[in-house]
């Protein structure tokens, strides 16, 4: 199904899933790290893909944003890095079926590359080209590298997951200053995530909807042709007595998607503090329905 990928984005703007985080802390299940449910209770996790998919997503993403060796190895998780990441895959492709995308969710290391840290360029590409290859043989159609901070690593992940041949969609966080906190600007990102090879670029997490649309909206003037993608918070959280509680609701969000559609956005869905409600709200604007 991933070579169908390209055309399905050329046809419509995708709806992507929501929060997998949020979702998985509601659930109650304990775990040493988000990963590790997918083999202690992948129940959980199908139960959380499915509602997704009844909400009108196109894409559901694997449950595997630190499934990557440096951040299992704080847990001391990392033998467990090829199981975690090829159940994270299978359940997702179960709950998908074969007709919507299932993604391969993978996020930063963690660590500062060189010259700020002490993780090389070349080490980096090969923490996510083992991650990339285990969800690929899980049976995902594509990948979503997401919550990316630093240019240097992006690409590295870029480069890593291509070794798979799938597509790849790179999204970076901007703040409210509208850089990333490596100090990357929007039309920054565009130049460099194109020539790594991204099929789509964008904005994803940040403080909600309205400053993500500020980045989207510079990463369409920067490039009026690239295909964007945006996953952005619910709001800003705030505790209210031991919930964390995020300040936009699903209708706030669904209010936001025509302005992100208007800027060239094909790929559309919801981060931190969302839910299948928020899909929901997506959906409906993005399908018309």
């Amino acid at each position: 199904m991933a070579r169908n990928l390209l055309a399905a984005l050329a046809e419509r703007p995708l709806v992507c899933d929501g929060a997998m985080g949020t979702m998985l802390m509601a659930s109650g299940v304990e775990s040493r790290v988000p990963e590790e449910i997918n083999l202690i209770s992948p129940d959980v996790v199908r139960k959380i893909h499915l509602a997704y998919v009844s909400a009108g997503a196109d894409v559901i993403t694997t449950n595997s944003f630190g499934g990557n060796r440096p951040k299992l190895a704080k847990s001391e998780m990392e033998e467990l890095l090829g199981q975690v990441n090829l159940e994270a895959a299978r359940i997702a492709r179960e709950a998908a079926g074969d007709s919507l995308f299932v993604a391969g969710d993978i996020g930063s290391t963690g660590e500062l590359l060189d010259p700020l840290g002490t993780l090389g360029y070349d080490a980096a590409v090969a923490i996510f080209r083992e991650q990339a290859e285990a969800l690929a043989e899980g049976g995902v159609d594509l990948f979503i590298v997401e919550t990316m901070f630093d240019l240097n690593e992006a690409r590295a992940a870029l480069e890593g997951v291509h070794s798979t041949g799938l597509p790849v969609i790179c999204t970076m966080t901007f703040d409210t200053r509208g850089r990333t906190m490596m100090g990357v600007s929007p039309a920054q990102a565009v130049e460099v995530l194109r020539e790594g090879g991204a099929v789509a670029v964008g904005a994803n997490c940040g403080v909600g909807p309205e400053e993500t649309l500020k980045s989207i909206e510079q990463m369409h003037q920067a490039d009026p042709t690239i295909w964007l993608a945006a996953q952005p918070n619910a709001g800003v959280p705030s505790m209210q007595g031991d919930r964390t509680v995020y300040s936009i609701d699903a209708e706030g969000m669904a209010s936001f998607v025509q302005g992100f559609l208007d800027q060239g956005v094909r790929l559309m869905g919801s981060c931190c503090g969302s839910s299948p409600e928020f899909t929901r709200a997506i959906a409906r604007v993005v399908k018309g329905t």
